[in-house]
């Protein structure tokens, strides 16, 4: 099938379930909805893609709309920040810590396999360093892309139930067609060179950059039309759902269970310290466990937009969670090589 053609049925396959989990009422919904049925389809067997092409085009719009999506009390509210990025470092280390024990203790994950399918991030750099012999990079692959997909359902459905609170400060003026053009058109070349430096999700964090000094600067003020960001989050959502294109339900079954036991402990320990936070800090609850959770910058990121919420801050944390994995991942490598080195002497 040629590539073009399997592109078309994905986004159809995602526009279908989008607008199907949106009539439900589902904060969310739109982007929840096509990660769900991609996925599905592709673990039955259908070859779903995404262009390199259009997901640096989705990563872009994603950007934009977090850039055009941030709050006007941002630079009052960054005070407060201290205290949430010190609860993202100390819950990262509870979370690897908790997860890597109960993959290898009671799932018998062999210990590389184990920390390096805990690690809440950086699914590029934890594979360069599985390719090298560290863990099984087969079982790291299917557990990293099912935390990001458990975390795109679970956070709107919980949206539903917890006091998650919402920003409503929002401009309900649109921004007219050709300023939206310039500013897309500044987020692509930021985007651009943001990647072209080596920069981590450099087209999202370049774009949503541009868009924001631009928000801040006074440049634009007006919300983007909600078909652009409907379009975004169906595209996102196949773009998260293609990530399982390739894996048998078998290979899938045979990781998963580990998988989701291990996303329920992150779940849990994400929202313990996102109510524990909430004390200290004047936010929602909602906004300040999209910081903190160990989802994609990208999906967070959509999500952020769909529940009002303020997107710099959500970027923000995202960042110093990659920042901090750069740091620790290649020390757990370190540790896990001597101790397999260890236990080899005679």
């Amino acid at each position: 099938m040629h590539w073009a053609l399997r592109t078309g049925l994905t986004l159809i396959i995602a526009a279908i379930g989008s607008f199907a989990i949106s009539t439900l009422g589902i904060p969310g919904g739109m982007l929840m909805g096509g990660a769900l049925t991609v996925s599905v389809a592709a673990l039955s067997g259908f070859p779903a893609t995404m262009p390199n092409g259009l997901r640096n085009v989705l990563f872009v719009c994603v950007g934009l709309s977090m850039g055009a999506n941030v709050a006007p009390d941002t630079l009052q509210l960054i005070g407060q920040w201290p205290i949430t990025l010190g609860a993202l470092a100390l819950e990262l280390v509870v979370i690897v810590l908790v997860c890597g024990i109960v993959l290898r203790r009671l799932f018998k994950f062999d210990t590389g396999t184990a920390y390096l399918s805990s690690f809440p991030g950086h699914l590029s750099f934890i594979m360069a360093l599985a390719s090298t012999g560290v863990g099984n990079p087969r079982q790291i692959v299917i557990i990293q892309v099912q935390r990001v997909m458990f975390l795109t359902l679970f956070a709107p459905i919980g949206a539903l139930f917890l006091p998650v609170g919402h920003y409503s400060g929002a401009s309900t003026e649109l921004i007219d067609m050709t300023t939206l053009a310039m500013v897309a058109a500044g987020c692509a070349f930021v985007g651009w060179v943001f990647t072209r430096l080596k920069m981590p999700a450099g087209y999202v964090l370049g774009s949503m950059a541009c868009a924001t000094a631009m928000k801040l600067t006074g440049f634009f003020d007006g919300a983007l039309p909600p078909i652009l960001v409907d379009l975004t989050f169906v595209g996102m959502g196949a773009l998260i759902g293609s990530r399982f294109a390739g894996m048998t339900r078998a290979e899938f079954m045979q990781a998963a269970f580990g998988g989701t036991v291990s996303m329920a402990i992150t779940v849990a320990i994400t929202t313990a310290f996102a109510l524990g936070v909430s004390f200290f800090v004047s936010m929602p609850i909602g906004q300040i466990w999209l910081g903190l959770s160990p989802g994609g910058l990208e999906s967070m990121g959509a999500l952020g937009i769909a529940l009002g919420y303020d997107t710099a801050f959500i970027a923000a944390h995202h960042v110093a969670r990659l920042l901090m994995l750069t740091i620790a991942i290649p020390l757990v490598v370190v540790l896990v090589k001597g101790r397999e080195a260890s236990a080899l002497r005679p």
